[in-house]
């Protein structure tokens, strides 16, 4: 098992036991679960348990867009909550209220990048089927949460979606439709991942 990377995705139904032999995780679906589970593992291995902190945690998952054509592996590279909406209070989108520290777009950097296009993800709790929720080139549910852990932890960070829907009025079919599918070409970058210094 190469301990360097740590795999994250919310399902099991997403890598479909084809990462057997990797360090992974599976932190369930959303925000707050995806917080909760990857904080667990990077605290562990600051306070020295074992196994160590990893050098780059990897997301995979699926996730929407209405800018990528569907069945396309993208690197996602920044991120932004979509849902996160405190325009009331004079707020931009996006924004977190009264957090000085963090950009609105938190942007991530990985030793090791294969495709190299660094999308834009919007993250929401909840799963997007009109123009209302979307936000970003790809829109998912966990990893804004994930890439703020890992700054949190100082630990490079990428986010690797496969595109299965539109973000539409069609989405939950085309995601049960070609779920399967991504974890295909996700495997296809892990040689080159897993050799970083």
């Amino acid at each position: 098992m190469n301990k360097d990377i740590l795999i994250v995705s919310a399902l099991e139904a997403e890598t479909r036991g084809e990462l057997d032999g990797y360090r992974l995780i599976h932190t369930g679906v959303g925000k707050v679960n995806a917080t909760i589970e990857l904080t667990k593992v990077l605290q562990k291995a600051h306070l020295n348990y074992l196994p160590p902190m990893p050098k780059l945690v990897v997301n995979y998952g699926t996730a929407g867009s209405r800018k990528i054509k569907k069945k396309t592996l993208v690197d996602c590279t920044k991120f932004i909550q979509r849902d996160m909406d405190v325009t009331g209070l004079g707020f931009q989108r996006g924004e977190t209220p009264f957090e000085s520290e963090l950009p609105v777009v938190l942007e991530t950097q990985s030793p090791i990048n294969p495709i190299g296009k660094n999308a834009t993800c919007g993250t929401g709790d909840c799963f997007v089927e009109d123009k209302s929720q979307y936000y970003g080139e790809v829109v998912d549910m966990e990893a804004y949460a994930l890439a703020k852990v890992c700054l949190q932890y100082d630990v490079p960070f990428i986010s690797f979606k496969y595109i299965t829907d539109g973000a539409d009025d069609t989405a939950h079919d085309d995601w049960e439709t070609n779920l399967a599918d991504g974890i295909i070409e996700f495997k296809k970058l892990l040689p080159e991942l897993c050799g970083i210094e």
